[in-house]
């Protein structure tokens, strides 16, 4: 009679990588702060440090993104977790409450790992009465510092384990972080100081001010903390810092995330790259004509996609009382990947003769060019969606799109920026050279923006319209 051997049982081990992400698993502060760069293993780290106490009954932990879409985005925290814990004994997953559970042999539940955002301080009421033994944040700096002190005050737990909080971030040179951790920061370059890494510093909060000390004793004598209960209210604090270098699975995984982070704007390579927390928008920093290719006299014949692309005047006049300034900007992407700025427009009109320029351009460009696609902005209430209504009839016959913009003016215009540092961009010889390239050089520190506003939105519909194309074409 024959016998089968039943096939070996597959091990996974979870543990922390060495160095930061290990240091970040061990440090006993009260919070601990992570991160300061992208690609570090900040989420695997937040994910990893809920697992320590699994068999604990009662742990809990939330680990807050601000809005729902970040947890259960692809490759967000959901899927992470989903990576990491199915096939852990007990482990069971209730997608519509965003939890796992962990659940002895009998089946019963011993501690969770729940997912939960807070987008508005308004929100905050739905947690009081909350008992949170470990409170993670992946990306801090997109709360607000009350909404983190609100959820300060809702770290306790009766399980046994001593509540603490976790934290990733990426440096923001505006956010309450920046200020909370600058003990910790080069405030002359404003890279992390490897020294101060990993250690604690005490702090308590009075009046919506931090006070900071080397020991708790310091604070206790300060604050003439007395009591037992008292002496208990200094927090301990850490920042770790971490970088792509220090996550060597995944550049072992995917070689090619380094050259994303090195093909970033400079703006944005200090601060995911380099992990600089003082680094701020400033004129120079996003586009220098010296980082232009070519100015070409004669058109390329190898365009795959024109688009023009208009930023209309927020009012009809200036507070001068002179007409504001409408942009027009035509951007096309060539064969060859690269970009080519072919005619800008920069004109202080009312709002009729707005109108008239944009359709009169609308069938010179086609004439011109064949096709082109037209983008408008749509301002956010019912007043702006009936604009982008009105203009779409009144180019009847031709290919339009109005689209809402989101972000700051510096946000926007990074992806471009990118492209612009790498020198991938052209322009066409003409009169409006010298305007709009000194605009772009004083971005965004100039008093107009109204040109660089249109050419990052039609940087933004060339990328988009050409992944719809590859996409079609797949």
């Amino acid at each position: 009679m024959a016998t089968s051997k039943s096939p070996e049982r597959k091990v996974r081990v979870l543990k922390p990588q060495f160095g930061p992400q290990e240091k970040f698993l061990a440090t006993p502060a009260d919070i601990c702060i992570y991160g300061g760069a992208a690609g570090g293993g900040k989420t695997y780290g937040l994910l990893l440090s809920a697992l320590r106490y699994k068999n604990v009954k009662g742990f809990g932990c939330t680990i807050f993104r601000k809005n729902y879409k970040q947890i259960f985005a692809q490759g967000g925290l959901w899927d992470e977790a989903q990576k990491m814990y199915h096939g852990i004994n007990g482990a069971q997953r209730k997608i519509s409450d965003g939890t796992w559970s962990f659940r002895d042999k009998d089946g019963n539940e011993v501690s969770k790992v729940s997912f939960a955002h807070i987008e508005r301080s308004e929100e905050l009421d739905n947690w009081q009465g909350a008992q949170i033994c470990e409170i993670g944040f992946d990306e801090l700096t997109h709360f607000s510092e009350e909404i983190f002190f609100y959820m300060l005050s809702r770290n306790r737990s009766t399980c046994g384990v001593k509540p603490f909080v976790r934290a990733t971030c990426n440096p923001d040179a505006d956010s309450w972080v920046a200020k909370f951790i600058a003990w910790w920061i080069d405030q002359d370059t404003g890279y992390p100081i490897p020294e101060r890494s990993g250690l604690i510093r005490y702090m308590i909060r009075r009046d919506e001010v931090v006070y900071w000390a080397d020991t708790r004793e310091e604070l206790w004598e300060r604050f003439n903390l007395t009591t037992p209960e008292e002496k208990n209210e200094p927090k301990s604090v850490t920042f770790i810092m971490s970088s792509v270098y220090d996550n060597q699975e995944l550049l072992r995984i995917d070689p090619g995330y380094l050259s994303n982070l090195k093909a970033l704007s400079v703006i944005q390579r200090e601060r995911l790259l380099k992990g600089n927390w003082k680094i701020r928008a400033a004129a120079g920093l996003f586009f220098k004509r010296t980082q232009l290719g070519e100015i070409l006299t004669i058109m390329p014949q190898d365009v795959i996609q024109w688009v023009r692309c208009w930023d209309l005047a927020a009012t009809e006049k200036t507070e001068n009382g002179d007409p504001a300034y409408t942009a027009g900007v035509l951007m096309g992407k060539r064969k060859n990947g690269r970009y080519v700025i072919a005619d800008v427009i920069n004109k202080q009109m009312n709002a009729s003769d707005v109108r008239k320029t944009i359709k009169l351009t609308a069938q010179a460009d086609r004439a011109t060019y064949k096709r082109v696609r037209v983008r408008l902005p749509k301002d956010p209430g019912q007043a702006g969606k009936e604009q982008a209504e009105s203009y779409i009839k009144f180019l009847s016959g031709f290919d339009v799109t109005a689209v809402a913009e989101s972000g700051s003016k510096e946000a926007r215009a990074e992806p471009m920026a990118a492209q612009w540092q790498a020198g991938n961009f052209d322009i066409m010889y003409g009169e409006w050279n010298e305007v709009y390239l000194t605009q772009l050089e004083n971005f965004p520190d100039g008093k107009f923006k109204d040109m660089v506003d249109a050419s990052a939105n039609a940087f933004a519909e060339i990328e988009t319209k050409t992944a719809f194309n590859v996409g079609n074409l797949i």
